[in-house]
């Protein structure tokens, strides 16, 4: 076979495998918050989500024979801009399956959308509502509703941490999910964006947040100064070369969590800078997989399930 027909079919393959992934809405008709109503398409180049017109997630289960009950929603990176959908999605959801965890991955509406009436709410808007979803269906689904977590990466990760640590439930739009926990019970970060003040990554800050946020508004988007006794417990990876995202977001985040009495797991790798992935990372950064596989274990957030 000629080698550029080769690679055509393997794309269209690869393709077709995302399509055929169940696409779940998160929000019914018409009843979008934080929405002006403007009828906007999806926007994709490169493996890469440019703008979100709906709101959802694809869903990623696992086998009925190697569930485990636990589910994970996952918030792609991209410095809300952008989301990553495939290197910081589609690949940790089918990792996450051979564990025995359901993945979700999470298309959320991106701060720059012209249909947002407050940029910064719409993100979280979109995991608190996720969250409720995956939790009113646990039952279906074959999840424990307390083995419910949350994975970023990058600006990802912030949006996962502040879903984490968030008190006010922003996705109420009066129906029956208003009284669905929205809070996960467990959270993954990694190279996370979790400080909008002096460690903030540039890029991530003012997409989220405007060219001019004020005082108050920074600090309630500071992720480690929103932790309270509640918080869900983190696992936490960054490299201490990362170039992007000052790994200081990682220890701010856990020193808070460290405060509050939260049992919680920080590993700063030397090497790894802001492309910490899957797999093929330098050193010992290549191991966090196995790390994170091993903390859902000892948490007991991977216990199987009654047959």
């Amino acid at each position: 076979m000629h080698k550029k027909t080769f690679i055509l079919l393997a794309s269209v393959f690869v393709a077709t495998q995302v399509i055929s992934q169940e696409f779940i809405p998160l929000w019914p008709k018409g009843k979008m918050p934080n929405s002006k109503g403007l009828n906007l398409s999806d926007s994709i180049a490169n493996e890469r989500v440019y703008r979100v017109g709906t709101p959802g997630m694809y869903a990623f289960f696992t086998s009925d024979q190697e569930n485990k009950g636990a589910a994970v929603l996952i918030c792609p990176g991209g410095g809300y801009e952008r989301l990553a959908y495939v290197i910081s999605g589609i690949q940790l959801a089918k990792w996450f399956n051979t564990m025995g965890v359901s993945a979700f991955v999470l298309n959320y509406r991106l701060p720059n959308s012209p249909d947002l009436k407050e940029r910064e709410k719409g993100p979280l808007q979109d995991a608190q509502r996720a969250m409720k979803i995956i939790r009113s269906r646990a039952v279906e689904w074959k999840i424990q509703p307390n083995k419910i977590g949350i994975q970023g990466s990058s600006a990802g990760g912030h949006l996962a941490a502040i879903a984490s640590t968030s008190t006010e439930d922003l996705s109420r739009i009066n129906d029956a999910l208003d009284t669905i926990n929205c809070r996960p019970d467990f959270t993954l970060l990694v190279s996370p964006v979790i400080d909008m003040g002096t460690y903030a990554h540039t890029g991530s800050k003012k997409n989220l947040l405007g060219s001019d946020p004020s005082a108050a508004l920074i600090a309630k988007y500071s992720a480690q100064l929103q932790v309270t006794s509640s918080t869900a417990p983190a696992f936490i990876v960054h490299a201490a070369n990362d170039k992007s995202v000052d790994p200081r977001n990682s220890l701010l985040f856990y020193q808070a969590l460290l405060d509050k009495k939260i049992i919680s797991s920080l590993h700063i790798f030397p090497q790894g800078a802001h492309a910490i992935a899957l797999r093929n990372n330098p050193g010992s950064a290549n191991q966090w997989t196995t790390l994170c596989e091993s903390w859902l274990q000892e948490m007991n957030f991977l216990s199987p399930i009654n047959k």
